[in-house]
């Protein structure tokens, strides 16, 4: 049986919304695209999935990369983020200029990028633990630390 590709994924925001509404994920993502019009494509059920979960959604052109996940697979795409509070838009938006911060000063190495992916881990609703798992087992990481 085949899968519709693009059921599958509103599946998937639903899924997550109702998870970030039940406050099981302080915010969560979809599956990333490789265009923003398909990116866009998905607009219309989010906006109907959000409203029946009380929760809010933006388009995410620029997406926060970090060892957290491969490379490859953030790195030049388009996402939709979702959350309920404004304050974990505002973290995930502070993480942005945080890592920005740490790149211009040459300082994005280490203990710095590992808190920084932590940091983001959590906003999705990771344990650290977990963090730290995934971000061992990840070898698809931009480049610039030694570990």
């Amino acid at each position: 049986m085949e899968l519709d590709h693009f059921s599958y994924r509103c599946g998937v925001i639903d899924c997550f919304n109702e998870m970030v509404r039940a406050g099981l994920k302080p915010m969560a993502l979809a599956h990333p695209c490789p265009t923003p019009a398909e990116r866009d494509s998905y607009l219309p059920f989010c906006e109907e999935i959000c409203g029946k979960y009380g929760t809010k959604f933006f388009p995410e052109d620029a997406m926060l990369l970090t060892d957290l996940f491969p490379l490859s697979a953030n790195r030049g795409t388009y996402n939709i983020i979702f959350y309920r509070d404004e304050a974990v838009r505002r973290t995930y938006e502070d993480l942005k200029a945080e890592k920005a911060a740490l790149l211009a000063a040459g300082q994005y190495r280490g203990e710095p990028r590992r808190r920084l992916a932590c940091r983001f881990g959590a906003l999705l609703g990771y344990p650290e633990t977990d963090c730290l798992r995934m971000i061992a087992a990840n070898t698809d990481r931009e480049a610039g630390d030694e570990n």
